[in-house]
C-alpha cells in the first residue's frame, strides 16, 4: 500500500536552513534593488525553519517588508529569473495568498493586509511580500523571536504541529493544515505581542 500523502509532514531541524535562507534573501534583495522602497525594505527569514531546534516542513519561508507594495508585474519580472512563480493557493479564498487575514489588536486600514506570495519549487522557498506597515509582517518576526527565546513554547508549538500534521495526512487540500493552527495562534498572539512590545519591538 502506498504511503499516505502528507503535505504537512515535518522534518528534523537542519542547521543548513539558516545559511540557505540568507543566500536566497541576498539574491532577492539584489533582484528587487531598483524597486521603489527597496533601500529601506526588510528581508526576513521567518517560519519554523528560522527557529533553531524546531521541526519543520522543509520549505524556507522568506519575507520582504516594503513600502509601497510593488505592482505584481514589476515584482514578477524580477523574481522569475530566480525561479519564483506567483502562488495562487489551493482554494479561491486561500489565506495568505493575496492578503492576510486580519489579526491582532491594531486599528489599521484594510489595505495593509494586502500581499503577494511567490513559490520557488527548486529552491523549496516561499516568499511573502508585505507592506512595511503590515501587522502580519511584524507578527511573523515577533513570533519567530519569541520561540527562539522560549524553548518550552517552541516545544509546545512543535507538539501542536506534529498533532495537526498527523490529522491532515492524506488530505490533498493543504489549506486545512494552516487553518487548523488558527486556534493555537489565537492563544499565543497576545503573549508574544506583549513580549515583543515590552522589548521595544513595536515596528518589528
Amino acid at each position: 500500500m502506498a504511503a499516505q500523502q502528507n503535505p504537512a509532514q515535518l522534518h528534523a531541524p537542519d542547521a543548513a536552513w539558516r545559511q540557505r535562507a540568507g543566500d536566497l534573501l541576498a539574491d532577492v534583495r539584489t533582484a528587487v534593488s531598483d524597486l521603489p522602497g527597496a533601500e529601506t525594505a526588510a528581508f526576513d527569514h521567518i517560519g519554523s525553519t528560522s527557529v533553531p531546534g524546531l521541526r519543520a516542513k522543509p520549505y524556507l519561508d522568506l519575507q520582504i517588508r516594503i513600502d509601497p507594495l510593488p505592482a505584481e508585474e514589476d515584482l514578477t519580472a524580477r523574481l522569475t529569473p530566480l525561479g519564483y512563480r506567483r502562488a495562487r493557493g489551493a482554494r479561491p479564498d486561500s489565506p495568505g495568498v493575496d492578503r492576510d487575514l486580519p489579526r491582532g489588536d491594531e486599528d489599521v486600514p484594510d489595505a495593509v493586509w494586502e500581499k503577494l506570495l511567490y513559490f520557488a519549487a527548486q529552491e523549496r522557498a516561499i516568499l511573502h511580500v508585505r507592506r512595511s506597515d503590515s501587522p502580519w509582517g511584524r507578527y511573523t518576526v515577533w513570533f519567530r523571536d519569541w520561540l527562539r527565546a522560549h524553548p518550552p513554547e517552541r516545544q509546545r508549538y512543535e507538539a501542536t504541529k506534529v498533532r495537526l500534521a498527523a490529522q491532515n495526512a492524506g488530505k490533498a487540500d493543504y489549506d486545512d493544515y494552516p487553518r487548523a493552527k488558527t486556534a493555537y495562534f489565537d492563544e499565543v498572539q497576545p503573549v508574544f505581542t506583549a513580549w515583543a512590545r515590552a522589548r521595544g519591538g513595536v515596528r518589528g
